[in-house]
């Protein structure tokens, strides 16, 4: 039922929400050039890879040794943007399609931290991650990681269609409030001390 409910929701999506598609591609390519998209491997359902897509927010900047600068030094105002209104996200609608990830379940962070979690922590791979998901909607940048793997995990021993219809009702509505998000020109810690900040881990 909640893959049906996923697939359904999705693809009316995209073809209500492809006016903004061209829009923001359009505008990605007057301010960042091609590619549009941002591609990564990121761990599915039971930490199986697969490739992540979204809109790209970053420059593909570089010091004088050829090194990528940090993040917060590749941000562009554009991509700022997208990212407060969460606008950077809507490719993986595609994702969804496909039965790679879900509307609701936890957010996918990188295949380096797959090792680093705890037993308990690791559970929040036992479902398809989210496009948004229960941490989204109960703090997302305002609370640590430890909260939101907690909260993960509560998701998957709780979810439901109801509650994902209730995730993504709240989703909107911080989305419009832009409740939770970062400061301006601020980027996402990495959950896990020593490990390199990469693109966009909400």
């Amino acid at each position: 039922m909640k893959r049906l409910f996923d697939f359904i929701l999705a693809f009316f999506s995209i073809v209500l929400l492809s006016p903004i598609f061209i829009i923001i591609s359009y505008k990605l390519i007057k301010h960042l050039g091609s590619p549009i998209l941002f591609r990564q491997t990121r761990p599915g359902l039971n930490g199986k890879p697969f490739e992540m897509i979204k809109f790209r927010t970053m420059k593909d900047t570089v010091d004088k040794n050829g090194k990528t600068l940090p993040d917060s030094e590749r941000m562009t105002e554009f991509g700022q943007k997208l990212r407060n209104m969460s606008l950077d996200e809507l490719p993986e609608l595609w994702n969804v399609l496909k039965g790679d990830m879900s509307l609701v379940g936890p957010r996918p962070l990188l295949m380096q931290y797959l090792p680093l979690y705890s037993k308990e922590q690791a559970r929040r791979h036992n479902v398809r991650p989210g496009i948004t998901g229960w941490a989204q909607v109960n703090g997302r940048n305002a609370i640590s990681w430890e909260e939101k793997f907690k909260l993960d995990v509560w998701y998957v021993d709780n979810h439901s269609l109801w509650l994902d219809i209730k995730i993504l009702f709240l989703t909107i509505k911080k989305v419009i409030a832009k409740d939770g998000i970062s400061a301006q020109d601020h980027v996402t810690a990495a959950p896990f001390e020593g490990t390199n900040n990469d693109e966009n881990r909400k």
